[in-house]
């Protein structure tokens, strides 16, 4: 295990607003930044090890067919937070929208009901002084980034703390400074329950970790390979020191832990060696699977199976109204998601509505899974693409001019499956240009990496 060089915070952690409540499980949210559906030993990786989060898998349940919020950072985060897909969230984009004051989050449902609630990683819904910090958004403590492109600086001079700017020492890595804040709230907030959302931020770029271990000695790999990959890794020992201290503190039958990442991988890392989308095509900002199908692992000793599979469909904005019912509580009402926790129990399966998305980096682009089929949109007045996900994992295979009436029941799912973008029209009427078109060329075509 590589031993932690960093300086920590000496800032006791606030437990402003605790009030009693009945012992509740922790619930315990983990989430990878830019980590690929292959990234991982436990979904078929074989260069990069990830020996803690294998083992997660084997003592929870790793699903196969779980959906991000989005194929970036900023709208795949606010659907896990609000429970909404990107046809109806509040940030739609990487587009600087933030949540409202009216916006009602996991942390919010959960501090109503007596959890102590703390995010230590990256934000990206709201930066200091708006609606959208996390504070003004049910957090109880808050450490780490607040906009994504300041948390793409590991060695930052400063970092926010409880919405307020602190210094940090520059030859401090902020990840092992995030590492280290996630276990402190878990100690003083261990005698009642909490929520801890964890969105680190390894492994998105730069890729410039504080060294090259455990792969330093992989000469024949390029160097953004090995560097790659010894943040997967870094990560994936903060995974297990996470789980020690759930061990220590005899808390681990107490909390349901979930791993997941924001989205795909991204092409840049320098990952053609690792084939880090798996069998999936596409990588981040595309809507193909790989853009969007990442790994999802969900431990509670003694409630949910562990060592098994499951192809249980579900997304990013379920987790709010399963977040609710472990803590006994409701969602919001009038949101996307459902609740899994049947599911996840291992009692029954749920069926689910049908699954959307849209994105405007490359012009207005849908995509919604209803059972098997997928079907993508490009562009306004382009042709639908259509997959049969069973039997085409890596959509290579476009069946739509075979299946018309399916194609009509997803144009039709299509037109319904959203409403107007209103808190940002100019940022949806500039994508719905048709000079926003994306060029459907180069590795963005493929069925994998090459």
């Amino acid at each position: 295990m590589r031993k932690m060089r960093f300086l920590r915070f000496l800032f006791p952690i606030s437990r402003a607003n605790a009030v009693s409540a009945p012992q509740k499980p922790n619930i315990i949210f983990i989430m990878a930044d830019d980590l690929g559906y292959g990234d991982l030993g436990c979904y078929g990786q074989k260069l990069i090890r990830t020996p803690n989060v294998d083992k997660l898998a084997k003592q929870g349940t790793r699903f196969t067919q779980f959906y991000a919020g989005s194929s970036v950072c900023g709208p795949s985060r606010c659907s896990l937070m609000t429970g909404y897909h990107t046809g109806h969230a509040r940030v739609r984009g990487n587009n600087s929208a933030i949540l409202k004051s009216s916006d009602v989050t996991v942390a919010k449902t959960l501090r109503d009901v007596g959890y102590a609630t703390g995010l230590i990683g990256k934000w990206d819904l709201g930066h200091e002084g708006t609606s959208g910090e996390p504070m003004k958004q049910g957090f109880d403590y808050s450490f780490g980034y607040l906009r994504d492109s300041h948390a793409h600086n590991y060695w930052t001079d400063h970092l926010f703390r409880n919405g307020q700017r602190i210094p940090k020492a520059r030859n401090v890595y902020s990840h092992d400074l995030c590492a280290a804040e996630s276990l402190d709230f878990i100690r003083h907030e261990q005698g009642r329950p909490f929520f801890l959302y964890a969105p680190f931020t390894l492994p998105h770029g730069f890729l410039d970790p504080p060294n090259d271990e455990p792969y330093d000695k992989q000469y024949s790999w390029p160097l953004a390979n090995r560097k790659y990959a010894a943040m997967v890794t870094r990560l994936d020992t903060t995974v297990g020191e996470i789980m020690a201290l759930l061990d220590e503190l005899k808390l681990s039958e107490k909390t349901i832990v979930f791993f997941a990442s924001d989205h795909g991988p991204d092409y840049d890392v320098g990952n053609r060696l690792f084939q880090s989308n798996g069998p999936l095509r596409g990588i981040k900002r595309d809507l193909y699977e790989g853009g969007i199908r990442v790994p999802m692992i969900v431990r509670w000793p003694g409630k949910i199976p562990g060592g098994i599979t499951s192809d249980q469909i579900w997304a990013f904005w379920d987790f709010l109204p399963t977040a609710a019912e472990i803590a006994g509580t409701v969602p919001p009402t009038g949101i996307d998601g459902v609740s899994v926790l049947p599911s996840l129990l291992g009692k029954s399966s749920i069926e689910h509505s049908p699954l959307y998305w849209e994105f405007y980096e490359y012009g207005f682009q849908q995509a919604v899974r209803v059972r098997d089929w997928k079907t993508i949109r490009h562009a306004p007045g382009k042709a639908l693409e259509l997959y049969d996900l069973k039997n085409d994992l890596g959509e290579e295979e476009d069946v739509a001019a075979s299946n018309p009436q399916v194609v009509r029941e997803m144009e039709d799912t299509l037109q319904t499956a959203r409403s107007p973008y209103l808190d940002r029209p100019d940022f949806e009427a500039k994508a719905m240009l048709p000079n926003s078109s994306p060029v459907e060329s180069g590795h963005r075509s493929k069925a994998k990496m090459v």
